[in-house]
């Protein structure tokens, strides 16, 4: 199973953003659904290895949030509550959420089984984020616009630019290095969660 812990950066100084995130996470499918578990912190149970990778990437990337993504078995059957679930991806969640407070990118991976997978799953997440985060505004557009299915001819017509200076925008942002990236991050979390 997959375990997300989410806690809010800043909080103290900001306004509680947790409900609003919750509103947001309604509609994603879970195993236990998003829920407060104290403060400025939720957590949900998933078995989504693209899900779990999509949300994970999308909150540490605003900046607002230390993700936690802790992968292992839990104990079953799970209770009705999320925060009232145990085992050791709830452990590894709680480990990898404290651990991405002082990370850069924001997130942290921790997995009880297959220590070294594990960690190369957490270098290879926090990569990717600070790859995204540090694309300049144009590449991040037009990679927003492929990913939405347009060719660059496409992307090209639609923001005034030619087809070459999509390419240029998407070779700069690393877009096509990146997706290669997150399909085998996928494919290992998911490989390892099962």
């Amino acid at each position: 199973m997959i375990v997300l812990t989410i806690d809010q950066r800043g909080s103290r100084a900001s306004e509680d953003k947790v409900q609003a995130l919750l509103e947001q996470l309604r509609g994603v499918q879970t195993v236990r659904p998003f829920q407060r578990t104290a403060g400025d912190e939720l957590q949900a149970v998933l078995k989504s290895a693209p899900d779990a990778m999509g949300i994970a990437l999308h909150l540490a990337q605003s900046g607002d949030w230390s993700v936690g993504i802790g992968v292992g078995p839990v104990n079953e059957p799970l209770p009705k509550e999320t925060r009232a679930g145990s085992g050791d991806a709830f452990v590894y969640a709680r480990s990898a959420v404290e651990a991405a407070k002082k990370s850069p990118a924001n997130l942290c991976l921790r997995a009880s089984e297959h220590e070294s997978a594990g960690e190369r799953l957490d270098a290879s997440l926090q990569l990717v984020s600070l790859l995204e985060r540090r694309r300049s505004s144009p590449s991040a557009e037009a990679g927003r616009l492929l990913a939405s299915g347009l060719t660059q001819r496409e992307i090209g017509d639609s923001l005034g630019i030619s087809q070459q200076a999509v390419s240029s925008r998407l070779s700069s942002g690393l877009w096509n290095e990146v997706e290669r990236m997150k399909a085998w991050i996928v494919a290992d979390l998911q490989e390892l969660s099962q």
